[in-house]
């Protein structure tokens, strides 16, 4: 590993002494050793350090340092900004390609298409900036896209020139490897050279990974290599050669690991002589992509119009007794934090309230995810209302307006609801020919794939054979309808369960796919609050059906129902609400429960 001195460029051994390269702020040495901050490094990222207010409210008044941060107007940023935030630095934005030359720490978190990525850069004129600043070896950490521009291009956009800073381009990951892509969750990672940016990363941790391509080694690139992943194939997980750091995961997303990561870049970290810096050994057998236990809140208005966190059965989220009540269990950003404490990989928002105008008017779940951001570091998910609307006065807003508004606000993926069954009804009337005009097709070609989960809310209907029905029937192993059947469709449903539509959920999710839709949430009504567990049948149904992950949901009531899920199914995730809600079952006992079963899961 070598480090470039900032008065040349002649490469000098990383950790040898050069006061040239050291690099200082009013506050803060950006060249602390590691052994000088693990103090620190042992407070913030304990999971007992939140509730030191005293410490807390040092780094709250006084700042750490600067750090720039490149936001070229695409994706969450909110939470690379609450991430720097939280670690106590301040956050210089950048406005102009001035902003770039003069950073002392430039952090740029890339999102959306490599191609529109670039068109972006050169327009804004930070393209040549942005290159110049890199090659000059100042401070540099790029996330995810961030990594990727930094190639000579990319197969997701033929023609299209990167930045050209590591040699070779970038490649999709092929559906014959027979893995869904994206490739999105909690992968381990293989370092490949000493870093003090590993250093404090723990063997057998997991990083967030939500990406389709990725970068390969090559004899080219090979030294820049800070770590490798497996998935289908080992890949570039991150680079680094001198001050110039990227990485394929968002350190922002992958909670305390990712934070102690941020960390080690934002205060300059070296390394001091005798400590080799793997703080991920080279492994005889690769970790994995865990499956994924995610927390669901679904939110509404009660009565007196608070919002809070509610759960039902088979969709009714009223009390049974007395005044028929919305359920309370809860208020959002509190149990989302709750969740993120508790180890849960994910986390959604599902707004159901119904709609009187538009939805960002109409309710408080902006500030619902622009708070919850500031101190939750895992994915957040948010679904309700991601629709077009014309307003009372008149005013009308894409269901591109409304995600994002979403995004912007601290959403890394939103959630469409009926409005995606409407789509693949109208991609299957129209030949199978998108049009380009449906909400999936455009969140997705403006922010990725990857930022687009279809809610699916399915029942089952029986039937005496599968020429009854021109949706995909299957034959349940140790189920009958209630009279006898022994065939039966998934009945797709809108409007939070009350309508039932032509197609089933195996028809939907194949449409959803093709139309552009990176996840499936994939819910039963039948098995809703029943804590029976998952429907099997379902579940293997839509997940073995499509190539890009699917989410169980529905039925869970116990540790056990997550194993059987995982190990029956092709599913990548599953998801509870009510169980968690009222600690019946807590996210802990869950992952023990998998881990015990020999199920990849992140503890």
């Amino acid at each position: 590993m070598t480090i470039l001195s900032k008065s040349t460029n002649i490469f000098t051994p990383l950790g040898q002494k050069n006061a040239d390269s050291t690099w200082m702020s009013s506050s803060w040495s950006w060249s602390k050793t590691v052994s000088q901050r693990q103090p620190f490094m042992k407070s913030i990222f304990s999971r007992s350090s939140c509730r030191n207010k005293k410490k807390c409210q040092i780094f709250a008044g006084q700042s750490r340092g600067e750090v720039t941060l490149l936001d070229y107007g695409v994706g969450n940023v909110r939470s690379v900004r609450n991430a720097i935030k939280h670690l106590g630095f301040t956050v210089r934005e950048v406005e102009n390609p001035s902003d770039i030359t003069r950073a002392d720490r430039l952090v740029f978190p890339g999102v959306g298409s490599f191609g529109a990525a670039m068109d972006i850069l050169k327009s804004k004129g930070y393209a040549e900036p942005l290159k110049e600043y890199i090659l000059e070896d100042k401070p540099f950490m790029g996330i995810c896209l961030g990594m990727q521009l930094l190639f000579e291009g990319s197969e997701e956009s033929e023609g299209v020139e990167g930045l050209g800073v590591i040699p070779g381009g970038v490649t999709a990951f092929s559906p014959s490897l027979g893995l869904p892509v994206p490739h999105m969750g909690w992968s381990g990672l293989r370092q490949c050279q000493p870093s003090a940016l590993l250093n404090h990363v723990q063997d057998s941790q997991r990083v967030y990974f939500v990406h389709s391509y990725r970068a390969l080694e090559t004899a080219a690139n090979k030294d820049w290599t800070l770590s490798t992943t497996d998935y289908g194939g080992e890949f570039m997980s991150s680079v680094q050669k001198g001050n110039v750091t990227a990485m394929q995961f968002h350190p922002e997303k992958s909670g305390n690991v990712g934070l102690a990561l941020f960390d080690s870049f934002l205060s300059g970290e070296t390394l001091e002589t005798g400590q080799d810096g793997t703080g991920f050994p080279k492994q005889t057998v690769p970790l994995t992509l865990a499956k994924r236990v995610i927390a669901c809140l679904d939110v509404r208005a009660n009565d007196q119009g608070d919002l809070v966190v509610t759960k039902g059965d088979q969709y009714d989220v009223r009390e049974t007794e007395g005044e028929r009540d919305v359920r309370n269990l809860g208020l959002p950003v509190e149990l989302c934090k709750r969740y993120f404490s508790e180890g849960a990989d994910e986390v959604a928002f599902l707004n159901i309230t119904g709609f009187r105008d538009f939805p960002l008017q109409d309710m408080p779940m902006l500030e619902v995810l622009q708070r919850s951001s500031e101190t939750v570091f895992v994915p957040l998910t948010v679904g309700g209302g991601i629709r077009d609307f014309t307003d009372s006065n008149g005013q009308y807003y894409s269901a591109l307006n409304v995600a994002s508004e979403y995004f912007r606000s601290g959403a890394d993926k939103v959630s469409i609801g009926s409005d995606a069954v409407f789509a693949a009804e109208e991609l299957l009337t129209n030949e199978g020919k998108p049009t380009g005009k449906s909400a999936i097709e455009q969140i997705s070609y403006t922010y990725g794939k990857q930022a687009v989960v279809v809610s699916i809310d399915p029942r089952r209907v029986w039937v005496n054979a599968p020429e009854d029905s021109s949706n995909k029937c299957i034959r349940p192993a140790s189920e009958r309808g209630p009279n006898g059947e022994e065939w039966c469709w998934y009945q797709c449903t809108v409007s939070g369960g009350r309508e039932g539509r032509s197609l089933g959920a195996y028809e939907v999710a194949c449409a959803v796919e093709k139309l552009g839709a990176g996840e499936i949430l994939l819910n039963c009504i039948d098995r809703d609050g029943t804590g029976v567990g998952f429907d099997l049948d379902l579940v293997e149904l839509v997940s073995s059906a499509v190539t890009i992950p699917v989410i169980a949901s529905s039925g869970a009531g116990s540790p056990e129902h997550f194993s059987e899920v995982f190990k029956e199914t092709q599913c990548a995730a599953a998801l509870a609400a009510g169980i968690f809600h009222r600690s019946e079952v807590t996210i802990e006992s869950v992952k023990q429960k998998m881990d015990a079963d020999t199920i990849a899961t992140r503890l």
